[in-house]
Parts: C-alpha cells; sequence; structure tokens
C-alpha cells in the first residue's frame, strides 16, 4: 500500500527537517503552508516538490486540505514538530502490507522542555493519524482538532515523539492563542463562564493531572504542568466571562471571534 504525509506548517525552519527526515521513506510527502518566511519552504524542498501556500483556514481545514492533495490511499498526517520513530516506520510499513483497518490510533509521546512526560494525561495520548484516503477527514474544531474515521479503527504499538514545547515561554505563547481559541469555541456552543468554571475547574484540573493521573511521578515539570493547565483553564473561561461583557456593553456585533494561525 503506498502512503502519503501531510504536514501544516508556518515558520517552522527549527523543528521541520527532522520531521521531514523521519518520513522520507514515504512515497509521497505534502506541505501545506501558510505564509512562511523563516526559511521552511526551502528546507522543505530538499524533501518534496509538493509545496504549497495558502491563506490560513484553521487547524482542521488546513490540514483537510493538504488530505485533498495526497495523492496515495493511505495517509498519515503529522504536525512539524512530530517524528516518526524508526520502530513506528517498520510498522507502518508492515501493518500497511495487510491492514486490517480503516484508520489506526498511535501513542505520542509528547515532551516537555526536552523531556518526556509519561504521566498526567499526556501518555500514551492516543490519536488517529494514519488512515485510509477517503474513510477519514479532520473533525472541524478551533482547537486540538482530530481525525474521524468511518471504519474500523485499529491500534498500533510505537510511538511517535512530539517536541510541543521546548521552554516555559513557548508553552505560554501557545496557551495565550489555544485558550482564546477554546474560548471562542465555547462561546459559539452558547456556553457562557459561571463562577464555579473560574474556581472549581482550575482546581479540578490541577489535581486530575497531578493526582488522579499521576503527574507527581514526574518530579517537577509534571507539578508545573498541572499549574499551566489549571492556569489556562483559568484563561478560558476568563476569557469567555470578557466576550460576554462585551457583547453586553458594545451589542451583539461585539462577539465575533477567528481562529489564530498555528
Amino acid at each position: 500500500m503506498s502512503l502519503s504525509v501531510t504536514i501544516v506548517c508556518l515558520n517552522e525552519a527549527v523543528e521541520i527537517r527532522a520531521c521531514l527526515e523521519s518520513v522520507r521513506w514515504a512515497d509521497e510527502i505534502v506541505v501545506c503552508d501558510s505564509g512562511s518566511t523563516d526559511g521552511t519552504l526551502e528546507i522543505c524542498r530538499a524533501y518534496t516538490d509538493k509545496i504549497f501556500t495558502d491563506p490560513w483556514r484553521g487547524f482542521s481545514d488546513h490540514k483537510n486540505l493538504a488530505l485533498d492533495r495526497a495523492a496515495h490511499e493511505w495517509v498519515l498526517s503529522l504536525d512539524a514538530d512530530e517524528r516518526v520513530t524508526p520502530e513506528l516506520a517498520a510498522e507502518i510499513r508492515a501493518t500497511l502490507e495487510a491492514p486490517g483497518a480503516d484508520g489506526y490510533t498511535i501513542p505520542r509521546r509528547n515532551y516537555f522542555v526536552g523531556r518526556w512526560i509519561r504521566h498526567g494525561g499526556w501518555y500514551p495520548d492516543r490519536t488517529i493519524r494514519l488512515f485510509r484516503r477517503g474513510t477519514g477527514r479532520f473533525h472541524p474544531r478551533a482547537v486540538h482538532e482530530a481525525v474521524q474515521v468511518e471504519g474500523a479503527v485499529g491500534h498500533l504499538t510505537q510511538p511517535f515523539d512530539h517536541f510541543t514545547y521546548r521552554s516555559l515561554s513557548a508553552y505560554l505563547q501557545r496557551m495565550d492563542r489555544y485558550s482564546t481559541l477554546a474560548a471562542d469555541e465555547l462561546w459559539r456552543e452558547g456556553r457562557r463562564a459561571r463562577i464555579m468554571d473560574l474556581s472549581l475547574r482550575p482546581l479540578v484540573t490541577f489535581l486530575r493531572m497531578y493526582l488522579y493521573q499521576a503527574g507527581f511521578r514526574d518530579g517537577t515539570p509534571g507539578l508545573i504542568l498541572a499549574g499551566l493547565y489549571a492556569a489556562q483553564t483559568v484563561a478560558k473561561y476568563a476569557k469567555l466571562w470578557e466576550r460576554a461583557q462585551r457583547v453586553s456593553d458594545a451589542g451583539p456585533s461585539a462577539g465575533g471571534g477567528g481562529e489564530s494561525r498555528p
């Protein structure tokens, strides 16, 4: 079975070479960029000639755009900060020799400030990334988009690596964007921030990650992550509250929002 790898990116010169190198064995690599100016495209041209530049459409729509441009029967969707290990590459090739499902979940090994986080809900963090083209699409969401497959879903055993936050500053910058996107999504669903959302939800988030999901076993990074996730919960509902205040003060036209770039 032939395989296309799809990648969406914006200014990923630091990350994307390692990503591309990890999948250079694939039959095709499709890159959908949204306006990089840091040399990302020059790096990509060493690995593929299927490079496209389009205005940013949002995470789900842009990944589906890359999917539509794939030529082969099977697709592996990656982000620029993800890497396919040699063990996973071998498992994918063996699986596609006689596939028994239409899509496969893959464990994701997430790294925080250079360290693999094993607890706190960060591992195995299974996600569908390998699927038969025509049976899988990214479900439209503002953030944390995911593939939905029409058909049977199997499970691979080897993980891929995700170097998600190389510094605390990187987390805080992304937290601001993602909390805005999450607040926008809640607003469109008709949700409004309540006192318990601002007071109890952050506490529950911290306790779930640090105690119930054993984040304490990751030491100081586990404690920091539980605190950051609690802070992100506060930010999400505070922005939802702020949205309601703006609408109340200025009328319904103030309630609009849009999806940020990656």
